[in-house]
C-alpha cells in the first residue's frame, strides 16, 4: 500500500500545469526565458494572472502528496509523499524527468505538514522580495527558514521526526534546483523580478 501511495504521489507531482496551460494558448515554455515549467517562468510567458494560477496548482500537487501519503497510514508517509510530489515536480517523467524548481509544490506540501513554518517562510520571502526583487533568492531564503521555525516552535512542536526531516531536506535540495541562480548571484548577474532569466 505505501509504495502505491507514494508512487502515486510523485505522478501527482509530476504534472506539468505550467506547461499544459503554455501549449493552451499556444507558447513553447522551453522557449521562454530559462524553459522552466514552474510558475515564475510560467508568468514570464503568459503573464502574471497564469503564473499566478500555475503557482496555486504547482501547490496543489504538494498537498495532494502529502494526502496521498498519508493514505499509507504510517507516521512518516505523509512527509514522504509531500517530498516525492516536490521531486516528481522537478524531475517529470512526462517532461524527460525535467521539470520546476520544486518551490510551489514544496509551499503546497509544507503548509499541510507544518502551517506555522510556511507563514514564518513567507515572512522571509516577501522582505527579501521587496529588497532584492529576486525570485531565486527569496525563495532560497524562504526554504531556510522551515527548519529554523520548526525548531523555534511555530506552533508546530507535535510535528514529529518526518516533518522535521523534510524540513531539512527541502532547502538543501533547492540549493541543487537553484545552482544556476547561484551561481549568476555570485557573478553579479542574475536576473530581478522583471528580467529574463530565473
Amino acid at each position: 500500500m505505501a509504495v502505491v501511495t507514494l508512487f502515486a504521489a510523485f505522478l501527482a507531482g509530476s504534472v506539468p500545469f505550467g506547461l499544459l496551460l503554455a501549449r493552451a494558448r499556444g507558447v513553447d515554455l522551453s522557449a521562454v526565458g530559462s524553459g522552466n515549467t514552474g510558475a515564475t517562468n510560467t508568468g514570464r510567458a503568459l503573464g502574471t494572472t497564469m503564473g499566478v494560477l500555475t503557482f496555486l496548482l504547482d501547490g496543489s500537487k504538494g498537498v495532494l502528496g502529502v494526502w496521498l501519503g498519508g493514505l499509507a497510514a504510517t507516521a512518516w508517509s505523509p512527509a514522504a509523499g509531500g517530498v516525492l510530489a516536490v521531486l516528481g515536480h522537478c524531475y517529470s517523467p512526462f517532461q524527460g524527468f525535467r521539470g520546476g524548481k520544486g518551490v510551489a509544490a514544496a509551499v503546497g506540501a509544507v503548509g499541510v505538514l507544518a502551517p506555522g513554518v510556511v507563514l514564518a517562510g513567507a515572512g522571509g520571502w516577501i522582505v527579501v522580495m521587496v529588497l532584492t526583487r529576486m525570485m531565486s533568492l527569496s525563495c532560497l531564503v524562504m526554504a531556510s527558514l522551515w527548519p529554523v521555525a520548526l525548531a523555534l516552535g511555530s506552533g508546530e512542536s507535535g510535528s514529529g521526526m518526518p516533518v522535521q526531516a523534510a524540513l531539512c531536506f527541502l532547502p538543501a535540495f533547492f540549493l541543487w534546483t537553484h545552482r544556476e541562480n547561484i551561481a549568476r548571484m555570485r557573478s553579479g548577474t542574475e536576473n530581478r523580478l522583471g528580467g529574463t532569466g530565473s
